[in-house]
């Protein structure tokens, strides 16, 4: 009878303990810095997920964009080599490589300094989880670039408090070896509507989006992205096809190419990438873009 017990007991106690386990959730991930220079941020395991190909396209085939380009790189490269620099927000038209720039430009100042410069990735819907972020990575050897891309907070969402904390305030303060690096459609990082509904219905308006509106103060630099010229668009062709060795007559290049930003309403260097993509695969040519 007692060796019943004690098995029931036994038993009863795994059982409890599972269930104890299971309201703790997952246990915290062991992190890695040298499993890659890229990181993808989990939050639920304060785990930073180790990106072993990024998604990135080499910067000299980012074309239209030089100004902005290299203001971004010279903030990078004194970031790297342990002096001051901005947060950066890149706002602007879609497609015209803003996130491309922020990964190509990582890329290119980690070889070219020789620096362990790390870029960790934190999806939109995991702002909120910023001050944990930054409470692992203050505490870290390495200097670590923190990129969202496609950022902008709606009505009632109260996450751009956890970021304005990170960008500048709070008690601490951003980490002197962390930079963060937004992208954005918009450059106040709120809907137009969202901005006038609120200073409609405000005693006093000037102050209803005050808040909210300077988070994108937050950020040093400003970096804004046009809708490209049909030059800069086919200068992009010519690019792409020049380095992948893509033999087709140029005039017969840029008369598909230009038909095919009219069938998709827009000239951007996305719309470009994709055109080459159907291009090479007619071709059969294998294209990489890293």
């Amino acid at each position: 009878m007692t060796e019943e017990i004690n098995t029931a007991l036994l038993a009863e106690l795994k059982r409890l303990a599972n269930a104890v386990e299971r309201l703790a959730g997952p246990a915290p991930a062991v992190n890695d810095w040298d499993a890659a220079d890229c990181f993808v941020w989990a939050p639920s395991r304060l785990h930073l997920q180790p990106v072993k190909k990024p998604n990135r396209v080499a910067l000299k085939l980012i074309r239209g964009v030089d100004h902005v380009r290299d203001i971004l790189h010279e903030n990078t490269v004194r970031f790297a080599e342990g002096y001051a620099a901005n947060n950066v927000l890149l706002w602007g038209a879609r497609g015209m490589g803003k996130s491309s720039l922020v990964k190509a430009v990582h890329e290119d100042v980690r070889r070219e300094s020789g620096s362990a410069l790390k870029l960790v990735e934190v999806h939109r819907e995991d702002i909120a989880s910023l001050p944990n972020l930054l409470d692992l990575l203050k505490d870290t050897p390495y200097r670590v670039i923190v990129f969202c891309d496609d950022l902008s907070f709606d009505h009632d969402d109260t996450a751009y408090k956890s970021l304005k904390a990170a960008l500048d305030g709070g008690v601490e303060g951003r980490p002197d070896n962390v930079l963060f690096y937004a992208t954005s459609n918009r450059r106040h990082l709120l809907p137009r509507h969202m901005m006038e509904n609120e200073q409609s219905t405000a005693i006093n308006p000037s102050e209803a989006v005050e808040e909210k509106v300077s988070l994108s103060d937050r950020f040093g630099l400003w970096l804004g992205f046009h809708k490209c010229s049909q030059e800069d668009y086919l200068g992009m062709i010519d690019g792409y096809a020049d380095h992948f060795k893509l033999g087709l007559e140029r005039d017969r290049m840029h008369a598909e190419a230009l038909e095919w930003a009219t069938t998709r309403g827009a000239r951007s260097g996305r719309v470009a990438w994709q055109y080459i993509q159907d291009l090479a695969g007619r071709m059969r040519v294998h294209i990489e873009r890293g």
